[in-house]
């Protein structure tokens, strides 16, 4: 079996490759390394993930190079591709839209494109739950309408799921749309709030606390999101097109989560309280029924476990930096 996983390099992206691996398994990474955050922390995962060279080959491309990514696609025949590289970030949407059309919406139609002729088993595609956008109903279920995204990025991401339903329908590929729910952990993206919060608590600096901490957010764990992925991947069957949530189905507040990062810390945080941040969703709440259903999910780690967790590896992160 040979897969594909774009944005190796990324937070989800490292965690599947790595999984995959301990499978024993051929895996194929993508990623173009870019500078969206420090591009240490990328290349501290792919050096990690070379750890097992035997089964691991990395090409640093740009799916928006389509004759960059002929050429993997040329040599490579894949089973299953789990395409999660994407440009993240709600707020950097509003500064850099453009990056949005190129990464997200240029990039999976390159992809696209190229399963037409070598059609994998299943194609995994990483939506959010920012397409939501304005629900009136908060319990977001996946046949809920996405016409009202409150951001670019979320536009972005409506935008990737028409262009994949597109495809599947015409050419009969088989796609898995994954909706994710804020997923937190160790290596995670330092531009999401509990990376950022941690760093500036341990260095005594003040979090700015957007609403004044009342939204909430339906946060999920990266081992529970790699399981998720692997009971995806293993079910046999017949649908050619389908969408699931992929969260814990337990929203909290962002009061409650910086609790969490103090007690864990044994630091009291110096906080600026803000109004509502553009292009934020007050809240997120994932509906878990046809992901229960359909393939059994079970959510096992809770907040307050992923935390410690988190800022767990984050100390022995920078410890080890420093030691280097």
């Amino acid at each position: 079996m040979k897969y594909l996983v774009t944005g190796c390099a990324g937070f989800i992206g490292y965690h599947v490759t790595k999984f995959l691996l301990k499978k024993n398994v051929n895996v194929i990474g993508i990623d173009s390394l870019n500078n969206y955050y420090d591009p240490k922390l990328k290349k501290d995962r792919i050096k990690d993930i070379l750890n097992d060279k035997k089964k691991f080959k990395f090409y640093k491309t740009d799916l928006c190079n389509i004759n960059s990514l002929k050429k993997i696609f040329q040599k490579h025949k894949f089973d299953y591709i789990i395409h999660l590289a994407a440009q993240a970030g709600v707020r950097y949407s509003i500064e850099n839209p453009y990056s949005y059309i190129d990464n997200n919406i240029q990039a999976t139609t390159n992809i696209l494109e190229l399963c037409k002729k070598k059609i994998p088993k299943k194609i995994l595609f990483a939506s959010s739950s920012s397409v939501y956008g304005l629900q009136k109903n908060k319990n977001f279920k996946e046949d809920q309408r996405t016409a009202t995204p409150v951001s670019f990025y979320a536009a972005s991401k409506i935008s990737m799921e028409a262009i994949a339903h597109s495809y599947s329908h015409l050419y009969n590929i088989p796609v898995k749309l994954l909706r994710f729910f804020t997923v937190y952990g160790p290596w995670g993206r330092p531009d999401m709030a509990y990376f950022d919060f941690t760093k500036k608590i341990i260095e005594n600096k003040k979090i700015n606390v957007f609403n004044n901490g009342n939204h909430y957010r339906d946060f999920t764990y990266i081992t529970d999101i790699v399981n998720f992925i692997e009971a995806i991947l293993k079910k046999k069957e017949n649908k050619k097109f389908e969408i699931l949530n992929l969260g814990s189905n337990n929203p909290q507040k962002l009061k409650f989560f910086i609790e969490l990062i103090e007690k864990k810390l044994k630091i009291k945080a110096s906080k600026n309280y803000i109004g509502k941040q553009s292009g934020d969703m007050h809240g997120t709440h994932a509906n878990m029924e046809k992901s229960i259903k359909n393939y059994s999910l079970k959510y096992k780690v809770d907040l307050k476990k992923g935390i410690d967790k988190f800022i767990d590896w984050y100390i022995d992160y920078n410890k080890s930096k420093n030691i280097n």
